[in-house]
């Protein structure tokens, strides 16, 4: 079959912050790898320069990868670049994801007037109450401007203020579940100097406060102290690197537990890897978890977020209270040391891995592009300019017509 023209398929703009490795980021990456593209014609814009781990194998597979330029979070000249984005490529539908850029996004989007900005879907991928005031101070001002609103799980819809929860729906976003070869993943665990009998714990997690890097180390120590056959590796960057390679040197972890970094194998590792963690002190519905048992990887992370909803304690993964170094230590060692219980676990990893799909969830997305389609000339939106801005959230929330129709 003859691949339509773009003119003939919807365009969707995918916009965040950064392009790296990231939950929100890879999300965006594995949906538009996967989406319908004959249907559907699919770009990425990010608004920090440089910031383009993911942008590799996106743009390998035909999807144009939008650089917007910002030097930092206070240069906002990728918003004008954004709006000529938007204005000369044509998008009918701008999909915003993680407050910041959700906030100023749609404020560039509406700024094309009736008839020519596209339809704004947003996605809300972590605590509202974790956000930053100002941020949150931003996008909860311009919710209002979104056609279609969606949260990762229902821990982070019900964090949200109930009048933004009431018109929220949640989309559980999946993972591709390609198979990785053996070849591939005895290469990753040579060059991370897995030596034979030895376990591989693995975490996928950028370098922030809420990830506990310092519970983590604290507890690999304490295994690596006990004589155990274990070996961690850490993939991920962030604005803590520097504090958390100098609190793994203080530790003497040294190859024992290596931080990789940014790297874009995150699939081959997982394949790798014998146990996954988690040491956050909060979350909402983390990628990275889905991917382990995605994989068929147990999983050892703290309850919290919607973890307790995935991961199945005791079956396929075991649950720890956020914080606890004690107890973090004492459930890594318990799959570590009982083979014979980290293979159970592995087993039904595998088996209710098949739960997580990105397909599914870009199906959903895919329906919901359609139905809320290419903008007419403005009959939804244009009489609102002419009420006062109170007036308009009222009318704006109170209508069920402006709630966005089901994928």
């Amino acid at each position: 079959m003859t691949r339509p023209a773009a003119g003939d398929r919807l365009r969707v703009l995918h916009l965040i912050k950064g392009f790296d490795v990231g939950g929100a980021e890879r999300i965006i990456s594995l949906l538009v790898q996967v989406g319908d593209r004959e249907r559907f014609d699919y770009a990425v814009a990010h608004a920090l320069a440089g910031a383009d781990g993911l942008a590799g194998p996106v743009r390998a597979a035909g999807v144009a990868v939008h650089d917007l330029g910002a030097a930092g979070q206070w240069d906002l000249r990728w918003v004008a670049r954004l709006r000529r984005l938007l204005r000369d490529g044509g998008f009918d539908v701008l999909h915003v994801h993680l407050p910041y850029t959700a906030g100023l996004g749609r404020i560039a989007a509406w700024s094309l007037g009736p008839g020519r900005r596209p339809r704004v879907v947003h996605t809300q991928h972590n605590m509202w109450s974790r956000t930053e005031w100002p941020t949150r101070l931003l996008s909860g001002a311009t919710w209002w401007m979104d056609d279609a609103d969606l949260a990762v799980a229902e821990s982070v819809k019900a964090d949200l203020p109930p009048l933004l929860a009431r018109r929220t729906e949640v989309v559980l976003h999946g993972v591709d579940r390609r198979e990785v070869s053996v070849e591939a993943a005895t290469a990753v665990r040579g060059e991370l100097g897995v030596k034979v009998g030895e376990v591989l714990v693995v975490t996928v997690a950028n370098l922030r406060r809420e990830k506990a890097y310092e519970v983590l180390l604290e507890a690999a120590r304490r295994l690596v102290d006990e004589g155990l056959p274990v070996r961690f590796a850490a993939v991920g960057h962030g604005p803590l690197e520097q504090e958390v390679r100098a609190l793994h040197r203080r530790l003497g972890l040294g190859e024992r537990f290596r931080l990789l970094g940014l790297r874009t194998d995150v699939a081959e590792i997982l394949a790798a890897a014998d146990v996954f963690t988690l040491a956050s002190h909060h979350e909402g519905f983390p990628l990275s978890v889905m991917e382990a048992l995605g994989a068929g990887v147990p999983v050892v992370a703290t309850r919290v977020g919607e973890l307790p909803a995935v991961v199945r304690d005791g079956v396929d993964g075991i649950l720890v209270p956020p914080g606890d170094r004690d107890a973090l230590a004492a459930a890594l060692r318990t799959v570590v040391a009982d083979e014979g219980r980290r293979r159970a676990m592995t087993v039904a990893a595998r088996d209710g891995g098949a739960r997580f799909d990105i397909r599914a969830a870009s199906q959903r997305l895919e329906g919901l592009y359609a139905t809320i389609g290419r903008p007419p000339p403005d009959r939804r939106h244009g009489w609102i300019w002419k009420l006062r801005p109170g007036e308009r959230r009222r009318r704006h929330f109170r209508r069920s017509a402006w709630r966005y129709p089901r994928a």
